[in-house]
């Protein structure tokens, strides 16, 4: 099974976002905790792929994870990389509640002991990205929010950018795991932005990329192939900093497709006429 469906049939109603979210923070707080712990200690690194990689750091964060979520929310499913194995289609039935959890975004980051990953924990209510938590541990910055709760970096409350001009634009983006056995591969957009924007950067975090645009440090963000864990928690509290995300031809953005841009919105539309040029 690629998730764990415990949802009551009927749908409760009128659930009070903000008590959720706290628990949230509280756990993405204690697994980053545990991964800065064990940053510099040696470590056992495996391989799901020929350059897909996973850590013991990312299987003890997600253990942590989906234990407190499911000692807190039994009746709630859960959805989280490493136990998933894999790309995943949408569940069907898709739960009522459902945390999309990623224990280590940035792993290849970590496993070569560069400080740029996250702990990223997202809740789809009735199949939408409704609230998520992204934690950077390294710099203790917390990213949280959601439908009806606002956009926040710690306890502040952030906002897009106002660059209208993608030619003024800092981007970022990354490339998928099989980059080098298919032509689908980003490198042909990477290209084409290379010359359209002002710089491209390249993290290693999909959901460090969507809180940077959220927070007006990068104008943009596209990548192709990403994983529900990547993007559920980040989308939840991009619209609510202004920003908007979709997929190429600018359908509302699902988390089980394969293509994402996200934007100060200002840009989305310039973006989207490069990709498809």
């Amino acid at each position: 099974m690629s998730f764990q469906d415990k949802t009551p049939s009927a749908a409760r109603k009128g659930v009070n976002l903000a008590p959720i979210l706290a628990e949230a923070i509280g756990i993405a707080r204690e697994a980053g905790a545990l991964l800065r712990d064990l940053f510099d200690k040696p470590r056992k690194v495996s391989y799901k792929g020929k350059v897909d990689l996973v850590t013991d750091a990312d299987r003890a964060s997600e253990e942590l994870i989906l234990r407190r979520i499911t000692d807190t929310f039994p009746d709630h499913g859960v959805l989280a990389e490493e136990s998933a194995g894999g790309r995943v289609p949408r569940p069907d039935p898709m739960p009522d509640y459902l945390w999309v959890v990623d224990p280590l975004d940035g792993t290849t980051n970590y496993a070569h002991g560069l400080p740029i990953y996250t702990v990223s924990i997202g809740l789809m209510v009735h199949g939408v990205p409704t609230l998520g938590v992204v934690y950077d541990p390294t710099r203790d910055e917390l990213y949280h929010g959601g439908v009806g709760l606002g956009a926040y970096l710690n306890d502040s409350p952030i906002r897009v950018s106002a660059e209208a001009d993608l030619e003024r634009s800092i981007l970022a983006t990354g490339f998928p795991y099989d980059l080098r056995v298919s032509v689908d591969n980003n490198l042909d957009n990477f290209t084409r932005f290379s010359y359209a924007s002002q710089a491209i950067r390249r993290l290693g975090s999909a959901s460090l990329d969507l809180c940077y645009v959220a927070c007006g440090r990068l104008d943009g963000f596209w990548e192709l192939k990403l994983h529900p864990w990547d993007t559920a928690a980040a989308a939840a509290f991009l619209p609510a900093a202004g920003g908007r995300i979709t997929d190429y031809a600018q359908n509302p953005f699902d988390i089980f497709g394969l293509e994402t841009v996200a934007t100060n919105g200002l840009i989305h539309g310039q973006m989207i006429r490069i990709i498809a040029s």
